[in-house]
């Protein structure tokens, strides 16, 4: 017979059966051990966990899928980051900046924002640091903007769909696929809510970039990394970026405010309206400089025709990449909710019976990709 255990405040009923039998000195060890736990208020243990498959590598170090174990079959799913010492100058220099990067991750850790990476521990391995972060189940925009994808997408699918698919949510670009209007906003809304965040709590992210967005098999947008985020009361000596996603004033060496991580998420903007990338075979700064000042004037260059009328999207882009701080968005969410914000894009999309369910539409793409992925490792075993 099936029991039901219903909990009414303090007192613990169970209906259904009577209590099975319980060994007294099982009993008494297990809550004096239990009262122990509450009463030292500090413990701990030691956790075993796997590197399972490369996530990614970059000039901090890389990441791996990790999985924690616990008791009771329990395992858990984590993104590990292992900082490189190789690119500082001494153990002294790499064990300074940990403790920066610590200091903003344990800022992050406490921000709990849906649209932000979500950090979970900061350890020292044998002087080497970690920092544990939650798996994001999901693409980075980066690889969802590989030309492969279209074609992989198109052979799986029926006519009706590969349609409905271009028509609202992705097509071919000038060298890539580009994302439609209204789900292109969707993913920087949900990116502004993140840098909003941050931003209140006094963090520069500083390396907004396609890599580090990622779309969750949810449907929303999670921006991830924060290695080289810093706090605006404490900016490092020696700053890092990524140069074709950076504000103008970061290249120049200047100030890099929250305004800065504006322009960047700008930047991924058009490239994902654009379909290609526009700032692709500038290496010299000169030269990115001057295409970052003029793009604002040139902007319809930079985006499909269907989208160079577009008012409300023109300016919200100009916004956002405007050469001179001052003249950006004063903040992520006057980005968000000025009449030339995003919300007001998407309210014009829904005027004009344009909008959809994006968070939807961004699963259910995500749900086909995913099932390819899945069908390409079954095919390789």
């Amino acid at each position: 017979m099936l029991t039901t255990t219903n909990l009414q405040d303090n007192l613990t009923m169970t209906q259904g059966g009577a209590q099975p039998a319980v060994d007294e000195h099982l009993e008494n060890e297990l809550v004096d051990r239990y009262r122990e736990v509450l009463t030292d208020k500090r413990f701990h243990w030691t956790t075993h966990h796997r590197l399972q498959r490369l996530l990614g590598s970059g000039g901090q170090g890389v990441v791996y899928l990790s999985e924690r174990r616990g008791a009771d079959g329990f395992t858990l799913p984590l993104a590990l980051k292992i900082f490189s010492p190789e690119r500082y100058a001494s153990v002294q220099h790499y064990e300074h900046a940990m403790i920066r990067i610590a200091r903003v991750a344990a800022r992050v850790a406490q921000i709990q924002q849906d649209n932000l990476i979500d950090v979970h521990n900061f350890v020292d391995r044998r002087r080497i640091r970690m920092m544990f972060m939650e798996w994001v189940d999901g693409y980075d925009v980066r690889q969802l903007l590989v030309p492969s994808m279209l074609s992989r997408i198109e052979e799986r699918v029926s006519a009706r769909r590969w349609e409905y698919l271009n028509r609202v949510i992705v097509t071919a670009g000038v060298k890539q696929p580009r994302l439609k209007a209204g789900v292109a906003v969707a993913v920087v809304r949900d990116c502004l809510g993140a840098l909003a965040a941050l931003h209140r709590e006094g963090i520069v992210h500083s390396d907004i970039k396609p890599a580090n967005i990622m779309l969750k098999c949810t449907g929303n947008a999670k921006i991830v990394d924060i290695g080289s985020a810093f706090e605006i009361a404490d900016p490092p000596a020696a700053r890092t970026c990524t140069p074709a996603y950076a504000a103008p004033e970061v290249l120049e060496g200047n100030e890099s405010t929250p305004r800065s991580d504006l322009a960047s998420l700008g930047y991924v903007l058009i490239e994902m309206l654009g379909g290609r990338q526009p700032f692709e075979g500038i290496t010299a700064y000169r030269d990115l400089m001057e295409v970052k000042r003029m793009m604002p004037q040139r902007l319809e260059e930079f985006l499909p025709e269907e989208l160079a009328g577009s008012d409300q999207l023109l300016k919200f882009c100009r916004g956002l990449i405007a050469p001179d701080p001052m003249r950006r968005f004063p903040s992520a969410e006057a980005a968000e909710m000025f009449k030339e914000g995003a919300a007001e894009f998407h309210r014009q999309l829904v005027l004009g019976n344009l909008s959809s369910e994006y968070d939807n539409e961004i699963r259910l793409w995500l749900e086909e990709l995913n099932e390819l992925d899945e069908a390409a490792d079954d095919e390789t075993v």
